[in-house]
């Protein structure tokens, strides 16, 4: 950990070389920026629909992968072999990548696909994956690979949700805008872990963990492409109207 601190400061310090100030003119020339406010977001339904679908995911996505070691633990895989590697920090090095990789890709795949369709696919594919790697979870190697899977569809919910938030209200308070739906984020960080935990200890084995978060993972894709797609259209509709 030092070692990596000592590199993020030299980053950081030769990044800073790279920075420079604005010309005066051009602090002064300001666009205002088109949409709604901050005040307004909050009283719709549709930000409240957001809010719990990706409280939803990200709560479901929490309870699997803040237990990734127990659960290797448990299926007898953390210490098995892969090529020489231990499955576990296999899976966690793998995990990592995907979680990186999925934001620019789903994202990229929602600007051609649309948002809710690319929700629907995304969420359903975690489900998916953690269907599959609940029934194979004691192959070292599908364990590993369905965990990358799993962080893969799941991940994406960073950059699906904050570019849906903007196209539909707009770039004028914005990052306030995306401030108070990632508090959803916090929502599933309180309970997804804590609430995995209790349910292991009440049934002494991981399938109502897994049983909740599919459900919450296809609860999400159903209300994404039936009930968020045409609130969102009808909303855009009655904007551009106005």
């Amino acid at each position: 950990m030092t070692v990596f601190g000592l590199v993020m400061i030299v980053a950081g310090l030769v990044a800073s070389f790279f920075l420079k100030t604005p010309v005066q003119d051009a602090t002064q020339e300001t666009v205002e920026a088109q949409g709604y406010t901050t005040g307004y977001v909050v009283k719709t339904p549709l930000f409240w629909l957001m809010f719990f679908m990706m409280a939803t995911m990200a709560t479901s996505g929490l309870m699997v992968t803040s237990q990734l070691a127990q659960i290797a633990s448990d299926f007898g895989v953390a210490h098995l072999s892969i090529l020489g590697l231990a499955a576990l920090p296999l899976a966690m090095t793998l995990d990592r990548v995907a979680n990186g990789v999925t934001r620019p890709l789903f994202g990229w795949v929602s600007d051609h696909l649309g948002r809710e369709q690319t929700m629907a696919f995304a969420f359903t594919l975690e489900a998916i994956a953690l269907t599959c790697w609940l029934a194979l979870a004691n192959h070292p190697v599908a364990f590993v690979l369905l965990s990358g899977v799993v962080f893969l569809g799941w991940g994406e919910i960073f950059s699906l949700f904050p570019a849906t938030l903007t196209d539909t209200f707009g770039t004028r308070d914005a990052s306030r805008n995306y401030g108070l739906l990632y508090m959803a984020q916090g929502v599933g960080a309180i309970f997804g872990g804590p609430l995995a935990a209790w349910l292991h200890q009440a049934s002494g084995n991981w399938h109502p963990v897994f049983a909740l978060a599919i459900g919450g993972d296809l609860l999400t894709a159903f209300l994404a492409f039936a009930v968020l797609r045409p609130m969102r259209r009808r909303f855009m509709q009655s904007t551009y109207r106005a």
